[in-house]
């Protein structure tokens, strides 16, 4: 990814062309092996850091004048801090390996124009105080080519590097997940998992992508979509593979015959009605150790108005066994609390945001202090109650 993204940018072709050491990392501009003084006045290197604005695998003008420097505090060549740019110290985990530990601001009266004329303004600036005390030393020096960057992304992830938050979204790249069910709630789901960098998503459901499921699902497909009879899972799989790059669709029900398509996943969303085949699901994810999230939605048409329950019930190695009452099991039933299959598309997608957020909390994106493991949303007075605590 990073070769082509400085490729077909001329302002870090120019900045690798000219000898800097340049890299894309987490969504990060990254120059390496900058010299720098340190307070004991000797001469050191460390990392240039930026955040990038792009279109596509194409830079921006930069929106920001902030960087950041790994390394000691950037000194003059008498070891006093270079207050031109220093704003302050941090110490802050960008993910994906980098370390920030100094804020750096120095602000063009128009602005950069482009990541040439920022990283190397700021490089400039510190190096040369080091050229001071040894002379002839540069931060052009020619390097061999980073490597591309795996992803599983077909272009940079630019919102986590730019809400400083890539430690944290790291904790979700190794997840298998599943999706049973691709409905209403189900594709919202999708939606939001598949801005995640994890390893893989696997679809499953052996449905049709039909006129009413475009008005629950994300999105807004055309008449010609529609009319191509596609399963859900390959319609949604052609949507967000533009954005994800793995993500696998099985156009089949899961049931006692094919249980074994759940071997290998990390954690798995169950978005079906209730039945006879969600305990099995449920049983074998348990044998399984995955832990998994049931969601659930009933609402009633009473004196002209809907009112209802969504349901987001978990189960983990820590607590399994309060699934088996708070879930229904008849064949072609629903939960006990629901008996009518009315779903509206924001409901379904607050349903998928609540799952998604359990999900993440399980996996220390989110705090979550109570670990509830059952949690139902009332739309009469947007009522939250939490159960089932650890």
């Amino acid at each position: 990814m990073s070769p082509k993204l400085i490729n077909h940018s001329p302002d870090l072709k120019r900045l690798r062309e000219e000898g800097y050491s340049v890299e894309i990392r987490g969504g990060l501009l990254l120059l390496n092996e900058i010299p720098y003084v340190n307070a004991q006045k000797q001469v050191k290197t460390g990392i240039l850091i930026s955040e990038l604005d792009l279109a596509g695998n194409v830079t921006r003008k930069p929106k920001s004048h902030i960087a950041y420097f790994n390394g000691e505090c950037p000194c003059k060549a008498d070891g006093l801090p270079i207050h031109q740019i220093l704003n302050r110290s941090v110490n802050q985990d960008l993910g994906n390996g980098i370390m920030a530990k100094h804020l750096l601001s120095n602000k063009p009266e128009k602005g950069y124009t482009d990541y040439y004329h920022k990283m190397s303004t700021y490089a400039n600036i510190i190096s040369a105080q080091a050229r001071v005390l040894k002379p002839g030393i540069s931060a052009r020096i020619f390097p061999v080519p980073h490597e591309e960057e795996e992803s599983v992304f077909a272009y940079i992830d630019t919102a986590s590097s730019r809400a400083g938050i890539g430690m944290l979204v790291e904790r979700l790249a190794s997840e298998k997940i599943g999706i049973i069910g691709l409905g209403g709630t189900g594709s919202y789901v999708l939606d939001f998992v598949a801005k995640t960098p994890v390893q893989d998503i696997h679809l499953f459901d052996r449905d049709k992508f039909l006129q009413h499921n475009a008005f629950r699902a994300p999105g807004a497909p055309s008449i010609d979509e529609l009319r191509n009879y596609s399963s859900k899972v390959d319609y949604l799989k052609s949507i967000y593979s533009k954005m994800h790059c793995n993500i696998h669709s099985h156009a089949v029900a899961i049931d006692a015959n094919n249980l074994n398509l759940l071997e290998g996943l990390t954690f798995v969303f169950v978005c079906i009605d209730s039945g006879l085949v969600k305990h099995q699901i449920f049983q074998k994810l348990e044998e399984l150790d995955v832990p998994f999230i049931d969601v659930g939605m009933g609402l009633e048409l009473v004196d002209g108005s809907l009112g209802g329950i969504l349901r987001v019930t978990t189960s983990t190695p820590d607590k399994r066994e309060h699934v088996y009452g708070r879930i229904s099991f008849e064949a072609g039933g629903d939960d006990n609390l629901y008996a009518t299959n009315i779903q509206v598309v924001e409901l379904n997608a607050k349903n998928a945001a609540s799952a998604v957020i359990k999900w993440k909390q399980i996996r220390g994106f989110y705090r979550d202090l109570e670990k509830e493991h059952h949690c139902t949303y009332t739309t009469d007075g947007n009522t939250i109650t939490n159960l089932d605590l650890v």
